[in-house]
């Protein structure tokens, strides 16, 4: 299929993984926004950790936890997007950097016991979207726009 401007509009294999791209993004961004809603099970967790830490210590703590999270949740979220229109847009090596992506998110979520299933759908959902965009329509794209 080909656009007005002349260039090769993605399959709907592609379009659905970069939809699946922008779901696992967003879900990133909840699981850091999740945190900031912690605040006494952070501190209860720094206190057991350390006995002689004053509350002014743990506040602060926690609020470096919060925004290391937090900042590290956006940073994910903003290249996961930036990959997915790269994806779209037939560019291999962000299928192939999604690809790790997906692979240290399935090892994370297998590894870790505090996962809800917000972890095992999100990751879930990046595996359907790699699948897609390895799919013969999806290769055909990466193909042409070569």
């Amino acid at each position: 299929m080909t656009t007005t401007q002349g260039t090769t509009a993605p399959p709907v294999t592609l379009v659905a993984a970069f939809f699946g791209f922008l779901v696992s993004a967003v879900s990133a961004l909840a699981g850091g926004l999740v945190v900031l809603g912690m605040e006494e099970e952070l501190a209860d967790a720094v206190r057991r950790s350390s006995p002689g830490s004053t509350e002014e210590q743990v506040g602060a703590a926690v609020t470096l936890g919060q925004a290391t999270v937090l900042g590290t949740a956006v940073l994910i979220a903003l290249v996961y997007l930036w990959l997915s229109f790269k994806l779209k847009a037939g560019r291999n090596w962000a299928r192939v950097t999604l690809t790790v992506f997906t692979v240290l998110q399935v090892a994370s979520v297998v590894a870790t016991d505090g996962n809800t299933w917000v972890g095992y759908a999100s990751a879930a959902v990046a595996v359907a979207a790699l699948v897609l965009s390895y799919l013969p329509a999806s290769n055909a794209h990466f193909r042409r726009a070569r």
